[in-house]
């Protein structure tokens, strides 16, 4: 069936349990989709459900079986003006994680992480994802872990090479609207982490994000 409304359902999901659902949930299958069928995922298991005559619960009924199209890339990336843009598109290329990264340059330092949140449940929903990404804890460039990092490496675009990306990498770390400092180049380049072309021209940061996650799971 073509677009079945689908939901996110943040708990253990079983077949022949019974969920209790907000009246967002509730107003959205009754009165928008006109509905009492769905699907319900978390964890990257997809059910089939359907709403009660109370409308209030949810009846979790089969798991649909259908895999899960996510990944295990994370994207390391400094908080941009259009923070929300970024996540929305990423999230429907199927990245398991969102790291934020403070660096010198970074100019968003007050986001709405809880917006971020729902925003990313939602790319999640339409996307036709089994799993939601998570959001982790802001940290500074120099507490992140550059073990097994490629990075969006602006540099490419005025002539320096690149290696060639050989294997999926674990994660990938987009710069802020202002790119790295030298500094911070110095301090990527000195812990081994892999510079990555993204073509000839500089993107803006949500579009390198996009660019740089669709190579990252190729």
């Amino acid at each position: 069936m073509k677009n079945i409304p689908r939901i996110f359902i943040d708990a253990d999901l079983q077949t022949g349990i019974q969920i209790p659902v907000s009246r967002d949930v509730a107003h959205y299958l009754g009165r928008v989709m006109r509905t009492d069928v769905c699907r319900v995922f978390g964890g990257g298991v997809e059910f089939d459900a359907r709403l009660g005559a109370d409308g209030k619960t949810l009846h979790i009924g089969a798991a649909t079986g259908r895999p899960d199209p996510s990944n295990k890339l994370t994207l390391c990336f400094a908080p941009i003006k259009r923070t929300d843009d970024m996540l929305n598109m990423v999230t429907q290329l199927g990245v398991a994680a969102f790291q934020p990264v403070i660096t010198e340059r970074t100019v968003a330092h007050h986001i709405n992480w809880d917006r971020m949140h729902k925003i990313v449940v939602e790319a999640s929903e339409q996307s036709n994802r089994n799993s939601v990404p998570v959001i982790l804890p802001p940290v500074k460039l120099s507490e992140l872990d550059m073990g097994g990092l490629v990075f969006a490496d602006e540099r490419a675009a005025y002539g320096r090479a690149t290696p060639e990306i050989q294997t999926p990498p674990r994660a990938i770390l987009i710069g802020p609207e202002g790119g790295f400092s030298d500094a911070e180049f110095a301090m990527l380049d000195a812990a081994g982490a892999r510079g990555m072309s993204l073509g000839p021209t500089i993107l803006r940061a949500e579009v390198a994000a996009v660019v740089a996650a669709s190579r990252g799971v190729q």
